[in-house]
């Protein structure tokens, strides 16, 4: 298999490597961050003056270090002075104490950090305590539209996209391939390691069968407005009592392992956040469709809303859900503190006229001049102008590294 360079992600690395930050590379299991560290590793290794320390806490080799001076001991056992050393490490999270180490390195004029980490609280939380703002943060998230086509040979169209739609962009597939079955349990293979190792594990869960049923509940409802109370209540008519702050603590849980993605309401007149009723989507369309048993009809358009929020997300953007006085927009999406803003409205096609004005009218509700679209599957459709809306084709959305 031909070894393809997510460039992006060794971009950003580059960028701040030499800042005297901490690099730290997020995001879901099995989405890239271990693939793109090794990639770091190769690229930096042509270079004989670089040094490179490479520990992966997912292989045996590494299970004896467990604690900050493990680490270090290994650190400095490998050290060369004189050189420039890359400490690489991935999956640091299971190593006790880890920020201490990392704090310590940092300050040497001839070492590198980049470390990876698949949960959000854990690493946000220990690293801003000790080491204040001199981390960058990179996420990793799963293939793109366009990556997919590259990992699967596959070129530009209408089934490419379906297929995209179905499977999702866990890069692991491209060894798999896309045969249905495989894949599936592919998908199901690592949703459940994720499960298992960054929530159930990690927050010692006792009720699992609750944290399943959540998961499978938020999987159905990706796209629509969610409380704690209404799940709650939800549980309670399957005959399971489970408090609402029971709700929101495992909700979060799934959101740090990466699994999930909370998405805040926006009131677009009053300009504020609300703070009950949101959206959740997940990191991988495919895995969200491996839960669920598969595509079924009627959740196109939700897997579609999906699938926009996180090329959303990878262009840059803060997303949130716009709130008018008679309707909702699907996204808000807001660039450098707020100063550009574009509003997103996501259909499946476009058929008739009642679907028209239902989604291009919320838009023309807005009163403001920043860009607003609207993207379908709608047959024919490339790109066209509805009195200042921009209707774009999904296919032709996630071929754009930028939407303004």
């Amino acid at each position: 298999m031909e070894i393809i360079i997510r460039q992006m992600y060794l971009d950003k690395i580059e960028k701040y490597l030499d800042n005297d930050y901490i690099i730290v590379l997020t995001g879901q299991r099995r989405v890239g961050k271990s693939y793109t560290l090794k990639m770091l590793r190769d690229i930096k290794s042509r270079d004989l003056n670089n040094n490179i320390i490479y520990i992966d806490k997912e292989k045996k080799d590494f299970d004896y270090i467990n604690t900050y001076k493990d680490l270090n001991d290994y650190i400095d056992k490998h050290y060369r002075k004189g050189m420039m050393n890359y400490i690489l490490v991935d999956e640091i999270q299971d190593i006790e104490g880890f920020e201490r180490t990392v704090r310590s390195y940092r300050t040497e004029p001839d070492a590198r950090v980049v470390i990876t980490g698949s949960n959000a609280k854990m690493l946000s939380n220990e690293l801003s305590t000790i080491i204040g703002g001199r981390y960058k943060e990179i996420y990793i998230q799963s293939l793109s539209y366009k990556e997919f086509l590259l990992f699967h040979n596959l070129y530009d169209s209408d089934d490419s996209l379906a297929k995209y739609i179905q499977f999702g962009g866990l890069p692991g597939l491209a060894k798999i391939g896309l045969d249905e079955d495989d894949a599936v349990e592919y998908q199901k293979d690592v949703f459940n390691t994720v499960l298992l190792k960054d929530v159930i594990f990690r927050n010692k869960i006792r009720n699992i069968v609750f944290l399943e049923n959540l998961t499978n509940f938020i999987a159905d409802n990706i796209g629509k407005l969610i409380s704690a109370n209404n799940i709650s209540k939800y549980m309670k008519l399957q005959g399971d009592k489970i408090s609402s702050d029971t709700v929101i603590n495992y909700a979060k849980y799934l959101e740090d392992a990466y699994i999930i993605h909370k998405v805040n309401r926006y009131d677009i007149h009053g300009k504020r956040i609300f703070e009950s009723n949101d959206k959740f989507y997940f990191e991988d369309n495919g895995i969200r469709n491996a839960i669920v048993g598969g595509t079924r009809e009627g959740d196109i358009e939700k897997v579609i809303e999906n699938i926009i929020y996180q090329h959303l997300v990878r262009m840059g953007y803060d997303v949130t859900v716009g709130q008018l006085q008679a309707g909702e927009i699907d996204f808000v999406c807001t660039k450098k503190a707020g100063m550009k803003r574009v509003y997103i409205q996501a259909s499946y096609v476009i058929y008739d006229e009642i679907t028209r004005k239902r989604e291009f009218g919320n838009l023309r509700d807005i009163n403001d001049n920043y860009p607003k679209y609207v993207i379908s599957m709608t047959p024919l459709l490339s790109q066209n102008d509805d009195n200042g809306i921009t209707h774009l084709h999904l296919r032709k959305f996630l071929m754009m590294d930028s939407i303004e």
